[in-house]
């Protein structure tokens, strides 16, 4: 479902990261490197609350397998400290697959399966992973970037509110519990390139730090 891969490099602003915080690197999964089994384990942490207030969210029990397909659909990043996966984000091409109309439209890509290792809460992680999305949507044409969340999760809404999404939907995915709120935003690109002091070069180097 991804659109094609571009093998430039390409700038992408990091200021959420919070100070202090050293040996912290957002780059693409790379499977000869990182655990799919890993990854699992750190989705079922970041999910684990959602699960404990009785929404089935795909990502509180699911398997490797799923992991590994939903991971290998679109374009998988992780957030890496000292080799250990703390957080990550698959972007997608639009989904004509999916039970939201929104995901549809050519001009929408999704996020799934974003997460944060509940530890490394309130040090900038989700929104430094959120502005990277926004970028990686903007340089690809796409004029909506859209996620879904569980109604009954206020925080998350809040949160996604908080980073500029609108709500234009809502979506009761099959075999879920509850309702999805559909969240989408336009992807702001930075005025000047040469402001953003890190990088990320893919497929070479394929990764960036985060501001210390």
């Amino acid at each position: 479902m991804s659109r094609p891969r571009t093998t430039g490099a390409e700038h992408i602003p990091l200021a959420h990261i919070k100070r202090g915080i050293r040996n912290v690197v957002l780059r693409r999964f790379d499977p000869s490197r990182d655990s799919y089994a890993q990854l699992t384990t750190m989705l079922h942490l970041a999910f684990s609350r959602l699960g404990k207030m009785g929404l089935n969210c795909t990502c509180v029990d699911q398997d490797v397998a799923v992991t590994v397909r939903r991971a290998q659909a679109g374009d998988c990043f992780v957030v890496v400290s000292d080799e250990k996966v703390v957080g990550t984000m698959t972007l997608y091409a639009s989904d004509s697959e999916s039970a939201c109309e929104h995901y549809h439209r050519r001009d929408v890509a999704p996020i799934r399966q974003l997460a944060v290792d509940p530890s490394w809460h309130n040090r900038g992680i989700g929104k430094s992973l959120l502005a990277f999305a926004e970028h990686w949507a903007a340089t690809r044409g796409y004029s909506e970037l859209a996620l879904d969340t569980p109604y009954p999760a206020a925080h998350l809404v809040a949160f996604y509110r908080r980073q500029g999404f609108r709500i234009v939907d809502a979506v009761h995915f099959a075999g879920k519990v509850y309702e999805s709120a559909i969240l989408s935003k336009a992807p702001v690109v930075a005025r000047t390139l040469a402001a953003w002091t890190h990088q990320i070069a893919l497929p070479s180097a394929r990764f960036v730090r985060f501001a210390a």
